[in-house]
């Protein structure tokens, strides 16, 4: 039977999203004036202008997290490929200011300037200054459908405890070398059906 779980995150550390960003280019425009206009295009936010983390981005950071531990389940299994396909995560989870308890809006955040690859992959040859949202400190509600029984309660908060801390969300997270995106569980409820609350 399906279940989920609605937990209560909050950040380790500065979020920072990098969405690709489709507005083009005008004439003449140099590079940093692009940057300066555009920048706050990385980020996501919805119609009332509230910034949320894509449902993917969690889904990915807790498939990763599953990949990363290998916990087994029997033998050489692991939970890996049941973390992949027997979790769903469908809505946006919009973020809040921890103290103030408001959403965070696309106005209020930040642009950090930092000089980077300019094709995007670490190593690369040549470097720009490009400008990223950051949030300093936030907090979201997140709610999982878990589709898979082998996947209990306890197993899902050890996986879900340690993606906060080793894999994280958004630019420059542990996973990729990085210490942006980490999060911790504050308190959660685990619900044996999808229409209990």
């Amino acid at each position: 039977m399906a279940k989920k779980i609605e937990l209560e995150i909050e950040s380790l550390g500065t979020y920072s999203q990098n969405k690709p960003v489709s507005v083009e280019k005008n004439k003449k425009e140099s590079h940093d004036d692009y940057e300066q206009r555009t920048w706050m295009y990385r980020m996501h936010w919805d119609d009332d202008d509230r910034v949320f983390i894509p449902p993917m981005a969690f889904k990915n950071c807790i498939s990763e997290a599953a990949k990363y531990l290998s916990i087994k389940t029997s033998g050489k299994a692991t939970f890996t490929k049941h973390f992949k396909a027997g979790v769903l995560i469908v809505d946006p989870s919009v973020l809040k200011n921890p103290q103030k308890e408001q959403p965070i809006l696309k106005d209020s955040v930040r642009g950090d300037r930092v000089f980077v690859p300019s094709n995007g992959i670490a190593g690369g040859g040549s470097r720009v200054w490009k400008t990223f949202p950051c949030i300093d400190a936030w907090k979201t509600s997140l709610t999982v459908l878990i589709l898979d029984d082998i996947i209990t309660e306890s197993v899902f908060l050890e996986h879900i405890n340690q993606a906060g801390h080793l894999i994280g969300v958004g630019r420059f997270r542990p996973i990729n070398n990085g210490y942006y995106g980490r999060f911790k569980v504050n308190n959660h409820s685990w619900y044996d059906s999808l229409t209990a609350s």
